[in-house]
């Protein structure tokens, strides 16, 4: 069944009825400011912090899905019939309906009895606020004289609070109309608090600002007792469960058509929200400011546009994937429709991940994020799992190990998302910057980078491998026990790309003891993993705390592991013989027809070594769900191998495009990743779930463009080695690079998936296939010939 298609020339996504599997949704923000919009106009808003700065509230798992939002309902005064045009919360039967999410923007559009309603739903750039800019056109024959109610429901700015401690937070809060300003605004009694506000441009003749005397007693949303009445009742909160609601009334002659703006926003004074509603009000300001909108994102989409013979290869890498990125790069894991934002802050490991694939589009942003990540690091190399962009401080989740408090992954991240930005940007400077430690001493970045691979060093277990600490990648792999000797071969292969990397770096700046030592480490921990880790035809993925093995032939469940096969050819540890045979095992355990399965068998009972994985039913999760994040690693894996038609159909097998036709089985966004697809062990074989904030978005990008399209950032220069479908005759891509733009035509007549014969730039043969920097602003023609 499909919900929708994808309008690729308005970079939109048209969901075509209201009643999707779960809620379809966008984020709107500016970085700061952020509102989440569902299909049918749920969602909540926030500014910077979604735990303590929650500005609309959102009941999270509760029914009816997905309430309470941002609502409109129409009301015809003539007949006393209401109705939204987002279908919800009223769920009338419209005549018509469509949603289109665009890039930072939702537009919802439907009919009911003749009269015609299109809402606008946007943030701006630079102001802390968000737009509802609603039209109403009568296409019937007679007049019609309309209420219009609007109702949003104020979070009590602590999203914990909220939900947590009613009998003080609901006692605290105030919302009342001003009649001066002619808005309605709320905050905490003691102004503690910031102060969000809400009005219109249009004449105000109801309102409402508490909740009950809206909706009424016994009532939701679907029936507000003013709505039915059509009036409000002009109340105010003092405590309770502040609301903004306002009541204008619209006269419509036949085909007429009027416009009416709704602002909701955050500010420290009342002043700066009187401002913001003087400019807000006026029509002209509000098309002016979402043309700015789109053209920001035109501006960070054109920095690489691909054209290949698939078009839905290049509606995801061209528009959807990138937006997709963006709103990971800001948010991480930190709030969603899944993520309530509430027991977690910002992921270290995740947000160094979310920096690769938007580096080229956004360096400075990207720059600023790493040096702000580097201050969570400890003095001897560990870091913080999360942090919270609010305070800049970090901490561990509740379930962190309080005798081996750190992550063994976390901290190796910085040092590839630091490479790849020198590749992308050559800002070498970024190195000296001297950042602060946890504990409040500094170092230059690059001495923090050293720090990390030490604290790798001596946290080696028995085996030889790095202690597993709490856990790796893997969250709910939690080896941990009395003898805190749980280990992960996973991030030994991680921490031999990490050496790679750094060695990379330090030959660079000339550092020749640097580059000797990590060259000598990395060699010596690849000795020890294909000597002690290789288990016949895969690699193994642990060690428990009491010595035990997992990932090996030798277990009855969990036998192979995908992240230890790709992350064997990715970090280049395996040779070519053990590269093949690894990754041909993922294929005949691993692979189902809507993606990579994370492991084979699924674990059908809690095991007290392994924790957590063991905890979620097989297919569901880390135990043997198509995990998407680490699907990614498998593609470009595959491209190292040179086996580009296996790499594409991975790639399509997770795909959104590839599930628009499915959606009903898929069930989240067909235009955005999901974290994770259920396996082919469960009954709902490839439902989706937890879209949007995954790691996935960041490896698929650069899976497809660095691997795939083999375009990829070096130190001096772009390198280009395709790995592509057989059947390819060519492709191209636009690619800024440090202040140039090449023009890349890659043709491919002898139909490989690899191999080059030939580059050019404006027409001179290169000696190689590493094109040169140019920095002068200009576009360089770049042709490839494969063969």
């Amino acid at each position: 069944m499909q919900y929708g298609y994808f309008d690729n020339k308005n970079k939109e996504y048209v969901i075509t009825r209201p009643d999707t599997p779960l809620p379809w949704i966008n984020y709107l923000s500016n970085g700061k400011y952020c509102a989440m919009v569902s299909n049918t106009g749920g969602g909540y808003s926030f500014y910077i912090d979604p735990r303590d700065q929650r500005i609309l509230r959102y009941r999270y798992n509760n029914l009816p899905i997905d309430r309470p939002g941002r609502y409109i309902y129409i009301r015809d005064n003539q007949t006393s019939e209401y109705w939204t045009p987002t279908w919800q919360p009223v769920i009338k039967k419209l005549d018509n309906y469509e949603c289109r999410h665009g890039l930072g923007y939702t537009k919802i559009s439907s009919s009911y009895k003749g009269v015609k309603a299109k809402i606008l739903y946007f943030v701006p750039l630079e102001d802390n606020l968000e737009i509802w800019s609603l039209t109403l056109q009568n296409n019937s024959s007679g007049k019609k004289e309309l209420g219009i109610f609007s109702y949003a429901e104020f979070c009590l700015w602590s999203a914990i609070a909220d939900q947590r401690d009613l009998q003080y937070i609901q006692n605290v809060a105030v919302a009342k109309y001003d009649h001066i300003v002619n808005a309605i605004f709320y905050h905490l009694f003691d102004l503690s608090s910031y102060i969000a506000f809400f009005a219109s441009n249009g004449k105000v003749i109801g309102y409402d600002c508490d909740r009950e005397s809206f909706i009424g007693l016994y009532r939701s949303e679907e029936n507000p007792v003013s709505v039915e009445n059509g009036k409000c009742k002009n109340s105010q909160a003092l405590g309770g469960n502040p609301i903004a609601a306002t009541y204008n009334s619209m006269t419509l002659n036949p085909h007429e058509t009027k416009r009416i703006v709704f602002i909701l926003g955050i500010v420290k004074e009342k002043s700066q929200a009187k401002q913001l509603i003087h400019k807000y009000k006026k029509f002209d300001n509000v098309e002016i400011e979402f043309l700015k909108l789109k053209e920001t994102w035109d501006n960070y989409l054109k920095k690489n546009i691909v054209e290949t013979p698939d078009e839905d290869f290049n509606s995801i890498i061209n528009i959807w994937n990138p937006y997709q990125c963006k709103t990971t790069f800001d948010w991480a894991r930190y709030v969603s429709f899944y993520e309530t934002g509430i027991g977690r802050g910002i992921g270290f490991r995740d947000s160094n991940q979310d920096t690769l694939a938007v580096c080229h589009s956004l360096p400075k942003l990207v720059r600023k994020r790493l040096l702000e990540l580097a201050k969570i690091q400890f003095e001897d190399g560990k870091v913080y799992h999360i942090y919270f962009p609010l305070t800049g401080k970090g901490d561990y989740p509740d379930y962190v190990n309080p005798r081996m408090k750190f992550f063994s992954d976390d901290h190796l991240w910085m040092i590839y998302a630091v490479s790849n930005y020198l590749k992308e940007t050559g800002d070498w400077s970024i190195l000296k910057h001297e950042v602060d430690y946890v504990e409040g001493s500094k170092d230059s970045l690059y001495d923090h980078l050293k720090r990390a691979i030490e604290f790798t060093i001596n946290h080696i277990g028995p085996h030889g491998f790095p202690l597993i600490g709490t856990a790796d990648w893997n969250d709910t792999l939690q080896l941990h026990g009395p003898n805190q000797n749980g280990e992960s071969v996973m991030v030994a292969m991680q921490f031999h790309k990490a050496l790679s990397d750094i060695s990379n770096i330090a030959n660079e700046l000339n550092f020749k003891a640097d580059v000797e030592k990590y060259n000598n480490l990395a060699k010596k921990i690849k000795d020890h993993i294909n000597k002690y880790a290789w288990d016949g035809q895969w690699y193994i993925r642990a060690y428990t705390d009491d010595g035990e093995v997992i990932g090996s032939k030798s277990n009855e469940e969990g036998k192979i592991f995908l992240n230890t096969q790709s992350w064997a050819v990715f970090s280049k540890v395996a040779p070519v013989d053990r590269s093949f045979q690894c990754m041909d095992s993922v294929r005949k355990y691993l692979v189902t027809k809507f993606g990579i399965k994370l492991l084979y068998p699924p674990y059908t009972r809690f095991y007290p070594k392994l924790k957590g994985i063991s905890t979620f039913p097989p297919g569901l999760k880390e135990n043997a769900s198509i995990f998407c994040h680490s699907n990614p690693w498998a593609e470009i894996a595959e491209c190292i191998l040179g086996r580009g038609d296996i790499a594409y159909e991975y790639f399509k097998k997770i795909a959104p495009t590839s599930k628009n036709k499915i959606a009903e089985i898929h069930q989240t966004e067909p235009y955005i990743y999901s974290q994770m697809i259920t396996g082919n062990d469960h009954p709902k074989f490839g439902a989706a779930k937890n879209s949007w904030l995954t790691g996935t978005a960041s490896w698929t990008m650069k899976a497809a463009t660095d691997w795939i399209l083999g375009i990829r950032s070096d130190f001096h220069g772009l390198k280009i080695n395709p790995c592509i479908p057989k059947k390819w005759d060519k492709f191209r891509v636009t690619r800024y690079f440090r202040n140039a733009i090449y023009d890349i035509q890659v043709q491919n007549p002898e139909h490989r998936s690899k191999g080059i014969k030939l580059v050019k730039v404006d027409n001179i043969i290169q000696e190689n296939n590493l094109l040169p920097v140019f920095k002068d602003g200009k576009k360089y023609d770049v042709k490839v010939l494969m063969g």
